[in-house]
């Protein structure tokens, strides 16, 4: 064979590192992208968050107040015994000049030396709890071991039985419950192969442990079971033939109460339809988390990126300020590194190449910031546009949308438009929603038009709300009744909205 050339034209997309830097951070959630910049941050010298101060002006405040401090020490130590103290601390400088200069660095950010020393008066401290922000006052509040140990320390236990009790609070969830079985628990404090006398001294010194947990508040606490949690709520309850009932049904016949097999409730208990209602309400009232007043509310807080207000007979989309994060390129460094040109070759200029990579590699990062907020921006004014309705009757109202017409209408690429809703959120009239709740298929209708299936859970949900509790609907039943409204749904459809929605089979819902 012969060698030769051959010229083939071809296209093909070449991922440069700022393009997959692009597509990286546009598919972060809020918070992942606050731990990359908070990581850029510490890594790259030329990135800096704007509040923080400059060099310069740091430099700047500094050497004002070392002039101010000079010329008042410099000051007739006659003329400010007659003075005032704040004339004497003005005397003799041009006020319009200092005026100027104290107005120019406060509103610079570096006339803060004189606030720093400041503290809160009584009067202010006073109302501390009265103006806490929510979160700020639940992350001030105690956890359940906490809580635990302070009631434990009113009591008259001795060295071994507090240990033993606080090695059983270690060992709860954050549903209250006991994690770890006692044999467990023992096992872990005694070495391998441990004596048999020592080993049932320590278990029996952890179940009277267990009886002195399980007596503390919230009642329930330190249970093994849901059983055990439901019994020791009721324990302290006044005896009476409902209370009686509930705990043999706590006992023994749970799964028949979770079953909604009130028959079979009937004839093990031996109560009447009547009684039997009263205990199942009494159940119902019960805690089967004993730890949850005590779990953390801000770790199920969603922060929105966009919010949508109501702008006369609009809807205007803005971004969420508290979530864009304020950046710039350091200044002073990035005139420095222009101003220092080394020599050529060597290991300086290999210094200086580096250095001018971070500071493009700054450059990007903000850059790519920014093309990421006015993306998430572009894509939620043109979902809320194709979901006026919703804005203004709720998700009754929801159009059916695909990920594809977003893309045509921006230019985008569907994959963009897919990571933009993803983890992003939207703060409306009706609460947040992941922009992903405003797509939805579409469902066909008797007068020929489409209906959303985000519409079709939506009035699945009103339907079952308004059902008789001693007669719920079935799946078939719901789908017959949506057919009546004109809206074509099979029965596994419903059934798999219903499941969607967390709402139980008719069965599960029957009550007496």
């Amino acid at each position: 064979m012969k060698p030769s050339l051959q010229f083939r034209l071809s296209q093909h997309l070449a991922l440069t590192p700022q393009l997959q830097q692009s597509i990286r951070l546009l598919q972060l959630s809020t918070l992942e992208l606050h731990q990359e910049i908070e990581q850029m941050l510490e890594q790259n010298p030329f990135l800096e968050p704007e509040d923080d101060f400059s060099p310069i002006e740091t430099a700047a405040s500094l050497e004002f107040e070392r002039q101010r401090n000079e010329h008042n020490s410099s000051e007739d130590a006659g003329a400010r015994s007659e003075s005032s103290p704040t004339e004497a601390d003005t005397s003799g400088i041009d006020t319009a000049e200092m005026g100027t200069t104290e107005r120019d660095d406060w509103e610079n950010g570096t006339e803060r030396d004189d606030f720093d020393g400041i503290s809160e008066s009584p009067a202010r401290q006073s109302q501390g709890d009265d103006e806490l922000d929510p979160l700020e006052r639940n992350s001030l509040s105690i956890t359940l071991q906490e809580h635990l140990r302070q009631q434990l320390l009113g009591t008259r236990l001795s060295a071994e039985d507090m240990a033993a009790v606080d090695m059983l609070i270690e060992s709860l969830n954050e549903d209250g419950y006991l994690a770890d079985t006692l044999e467990d628990i023992a096992g872990s404090l005694l070495p391998d192969d441990p004596d048999e006398d020592t080993l049932d001294e320590l278990l029996s010194r952890l179940r009277c442990a267990l009886g002195w947990l399980q007596n503390l508040e919230p009642v329930g606490v330190g249970a093994r079971n849901l059983s055990e949690c439901l019994l020791l709520q009721l324990r302290g309850r006044p005896a009476e033939p409902a209370c009686d009932v509930a705990k043999v049904i706590c006992r023994e016949h749970l799964e028949l109460l979770a079953r909604r097999d009130f028959k079979k409730l009937m004839a093990a208990t031996g109560a009447d339809e009547a009684l039997l209602k009263d205990a199942q309400s009494l159940i119902v009232s019960l805690e089967p988390k004993p730890g949850r007043a005590f779990t953390r509310a801000e770790a199920n807080i969603i922060i929105p990126d966009v919010i949508v207000q109501k702008a006369g007979r609009s809807w205007k989309v803005i971004l969420n300020p508290d979530v864009m994060p304020k950046l710039r390129i350091n200044d002073y460094y990035a005139q420095a590194l222009r101003s220092s040109r080394g020599p050529r070759g060597g290991t300086a200029s290999e210094g200086h190449a580096n250095l001018n990579a971070r500071l493009q590699e700054a450059r990007w990062f903000v850059k790519n910031i920014m093309q990421r907020f006015d993306t998430i921006l572009r894509v939620s004014r043109a979902i809320v546009d194709r979901q006026k309705n919703f804005f203004t009757h709720g998700e009754i109202a929801m159009k059916p949308l695909v990920l594809r017409e977003i893309a045509d209408e921006l230019g985008l690429h569907e994959s963009t438009i897919s990571r933009v809703t993803t983890a992003k959120y939207m703060n409306t009239p009706f609460g947040t929603f992941e922009l992903k709740y405003f797509f939805g298929s579409s469902l066909n209708t008797e007068a020929g038009g489409n209906a959303s299936s985000t519409a079709v859970r939506a009035l699945i949900k009103q339907l079952v709300a308004a059902e008789d509790p001693k007669k719920p609907l079935s799946d078939s039943a719901l789908s017959s009744m949506l057919e009546e409204q004109g809206i074509q749904v099979a029965r596994r459809t419903v059934a798999k909205y219903r499941e969607a929605l967390k709402i139980a089979p008719a069965n599960l819902r029957k009550a007496l």
